[in-house]
């Protein structure tokens, strides 16, 4: 309180509006506690692995960006940046921060298809008799029942704790929603250009159409019993997904997909950049410039990096404040 003309003028700092709400407190927990579970359980399977392999901190460091150093344990790259963005939502969870909402119902939308997809394949016989003879087959059994826990309680828990009318679609004009609908114009792109991409791999590929999409949804076709991998076909058509639905709420103006934007963008990037040092190591951009294919695999590399860096310098930017007049981030949000 300060004295302003002989009276008091209230100078103290507004409600952090990066923070949920009360009400919504043990939501949050409940979805921090769960993603946290989850997470140490896929690390759990990278540290295993790595030992397992004998492999060294320098040469697990240098497999985890370059494709060519040889295996890094037992789980792929997917799987290792799902670990990292399933405890860094856990901490946001935990810390109360309404930016951790939108990323952790989005993981767990990930989560849950990857433990429906091992679903249907135990409904095939062959597939539920080769757990018994795998030595990690019970282990990666629970790992999937784990997730399919954790992606109903997240979603159980967090979808009714809506954020306040300010965070969500912007109400003001078309120019202060800016940011988001150009996050969601690159990331519309993104999907387009895959689905593009993956629609010539298919109809000039040797595997057909069917295969590939029953490999995405049924475990049973591309069995991996000694560990919770979803394999190729269904990170690829989720990537698909989520670049379209994620891109779509976000050119409407919605601010409130914001913690989907970052984790995403933050997984893609890794990935992207792990293919191009893969190029780079091989040298494939000197020979992908010879053919059409690799020309086109080489501008949609090229665009993947250029765009996810840019979804992630503008989602972690004041523009992406949750009201007007204030500065948002994962840590605190202060008035301007």
């Amino acid at each position: 309180m300060v004295m302003r003309d002989g009276g008091l003028l209230d100078v103290r700092p507004g409600a952090d509006s990066g923070r949920a709400a009360p009400e919504h407190s043990g939501a949050y927990l409940a979805a921090g506690l769960a993603l946290a579970l989850y997470a140490g359980a896929l690390l759990a399977w990278v540290v295993t692995g790595a030992v397992d392999a004998r492999v060294s901190p320098l040469d697990f460091a240098e497999g985890l960006f370059n494709p060519l150093a040889g295996p890094v344990g037992a789980l792929e790259p997917q799987e290792w940046a799902l670990a990292v963005a399933l405890a860094a939502v856990a901490g946001a969870a935990l810390a109360q921060r309404t930016v951790a909402r939108p990323a952790a119902v989005l993981l767990a939308c990930l989560v849950l298809a990857r433990s429906l997809r091992e679903g249907v394949g135990l409904l095939h016989p062959g597939y539920r008799s080769a757990y018994r003879f795998e030595a990690m087959g019970g282990w990666t059994l629970a790992t999937h029942v784990l997730g399919l826990l954790t992606g109903i309680v997240v979603l159980c828990v967090l979808l009714p704790a809506r954020p306040e009318a300010h965070q969500g679609r912007d109400a003001g004009s078309w120019w202060q929603g800016r940011v988001s609908r150009i996050c969601g114009v690159l990331f519309l792109l993104a999907g387009l250009f895959e689905t593009a991409w993956m629609v010539r791999l298919l109809t000039a590929g040797a595997q057909g159409t069917g295969s590939y999409l029953a490999g995405a949804v049924d475990a049973a076709v591309s069995p991996s019993v000694d560990a919770p991998v979803a394999g190729v076909a269904f990170s690829a058509l989720a990537s698909l997904a989520t670049w379209l639905i994620v891109g779509r709420l976000a050119l409407s103006g919605r601010r409130d997909v914001r913690g989907a934007l970052l984790v995403f963008a933050a997984v893609q990037l890794y990935l992207v950049v792990r293919t191009v040092v893969g190029y780079t190591v091989t040298g494939a951009f000197g020979a992908g410039t010879r053919t059409v294919e690799g020309t086109l695999d080489l501008a949609c590399t090229a665009y993947l990096l250029a765009a996810m860096t840019s979804v992630l310098v503008l989602t972690t930017g004041r523009a992406f404040s949750p009201r007007r007049g204030s500065t948002h981030s994962w840590a605190r949000t202060r008035p301007e």
